[in-house]
């Protein structure tokens, strides 16, 4: 993943956000830009242009006097009336060096402005109090100290336009985003009820928004029916074949019990009931647990229960992380567990069994002590009617080869997965049984 992707948010709403505060904020950028260069300064030149003019035509006035006399008496009433103090000489105020306050949109306009229309001009403060203007020239009679209004060279609230557009466009993008949360609000109810259904739960949907969202929502609710009618039409038939078999075995099992015991007849007798085991097993696989309901449950209480229950070489391992209930289906994880540990046991003499809290996912582990799966045959292992059994410990005896599969088909049906790796304490098979939280 590169680092620009790992930058940009993941979520679908982050991700709307950054479609309009991007350009928004770009389009700020250039406006403000070009304003400031173009705009901005070129009506701060053309202001103090104005200025430059009634100044320059008062230094002329001083050049053309014939003593200081003759200018406080014709020249600084005149500059009055141009709204311009003269002081003549100069006084201690005056600036030797220019002066600009730390931020000043204008400042450099207005003394490049005025040193190209003033060639006498030697120094200009603009930190002066209440907007004033302080110059320093040279000129026949002496140093001249001139005093202007800011107000008359630039504009007086210059920034107020850039708030206003800030704000506009702070406002705009807030309403764009109710807006665009309201269209999105669909699509995140569809992929909720979506994820809520992959872990085995069914949740009220309704198809909104768009015309594609909606064509969406309803494709995923003929989906969902599909499927819960096809689990449904597969229990009903695997319960009629069960109970079919289950009556001529029961049958034959009388038959057997009347005749007298001996080699044959107790052979007999085993056959049929692994044939009642092996419907059991069929029908639990193609039932899974579409018949029962989720509910919040300990899964603590649960699994130790189970542990104590089974004992024979079972132990409970303990608890990592921070216990806390799960919504899940209670008696297909027990019956996920138990072929897991029946399992184990098959193939192993120590069996245990560990729970691992995580922030998304709850994780069951089943270890043994046994031969283990050959890396390469575990996918194999989790298909159904497969049995690795030659591989493992013929001795042992055979399943059915169901018992990973229904585990499997449990933990998917609960958002998560059975894994299947080599024990890092024991030596044999590591289960791990994942349900999403």
């Amino acid at each position: 993943m590169s680092v620009f992707q790992r930058i940009l948010p993941r979520g679908l709403y982050g991700r709307a956000a950054l479609i309009l505060i991007v350009p928004i904020v770009a389009l700020q950028l250039v406006f403000s830009t070009e304003f400031i260069q173009r705009f901005y300064e070129d009506v701060t030149s053309q202001m103090t242009q104005g200025v430059a003019i009634d100044l320059g035509f008062l230094l002329d006035r001083i050049d053309g006097s014939a003593d200081l006399a003759e200018v406080q008496s014709q020249v600084v009433p005149l500059a009055q009336a141009l709204d311009i103090a003269l002081v003549v000489p100069a006084g201690p105020t005056a600036p030797v060096a220019d002066k600009v306050p730390l931020i000043d949109l204008s400042g450099g306009t207005i003394i490049s402005t005025l040193r190209e229309r003033l060639p006498s001009l030697v120094a200009v403060d603009l930190t002066g109090e209440n907007r004033i203007v302080v110059l320093r020239f040279d000129s026949k009679l002496g140093p001249v100290q001139a005093e202007v209004s800011r107000r008359r060279m630039s504009a007086a609230n210059p920034h107020q336009l850039i708030v206003l557009m800030i704000f506009a466009s702070i406002l705009l993008t807030i309403i764009a985003y109710v807006f665009l949360r309201r269209q999105l609000r669909p699509i995140t109810k569809l992929a909720e009820a979506a994820a809520e259904f992959g872990k085995g739960r069914m949740v009220d949907y309704r198809p909104r928004g768009a015309q594609e969202v909606r064509a969406a929502g309803r494709a995923f609710l003929d989906m969902r029916g599909r499927i819960e009618r096809q689990i449904e039409q597969r229990t009903l038939m695997l319960s009629g074949v069960s109970h079919d078999l289950r009556t001529p075995l029961t049958r034959m099992r009388l038959a057997l019990s009347l005749m007298p015991e001996d080699a044959e007849v107790a052979a007999l007798q085993a056959d049929v009931v692994q044939m009642e085991r092996m419907v059991d097993e069929f029908l639990a696989f193609v039932r899974g647990d579409a018949m029962e309901g989720s509910e919040v449950t300990d899964p603590v209480a649960l699994i130790r229960g189970l542990v104590e229950q089974t004992g024979q070489g079972v132990t409970f391992a303990g608890v990592d992380g921070v216990p806390e209930p799960v919504t899940m289906r209670p008696q297909a994880v027990v019956r996920a567990v138990e072929n897991l540990v029946s399992n184990a046991q098959r193939y192993g003499k120590r069996v245990e069994v560990r729970l691992l809290f995580l922030e998304r996912n709850l994780r069951i582990v089943v270890e043994d002590d046994g031969p283990g799966i050959p890396a390469d045959r575990r996918d194999e292992a989790l298909r159904p009617f497969t049995r690795l059994d030659a591989s493992r410990d013929p001795n042992k005896g055979a399943g059915v080869g169901l018992g990973l599969s229904i585990a499997s088909d449990i933990a998917l049906s609960h958002g998560g997965a059975l894994r299947l790796s080599q024990s890092a304490t024991l030596g044999g098979l590591k289960a791990e049984l994942v349900i999403a939280r």
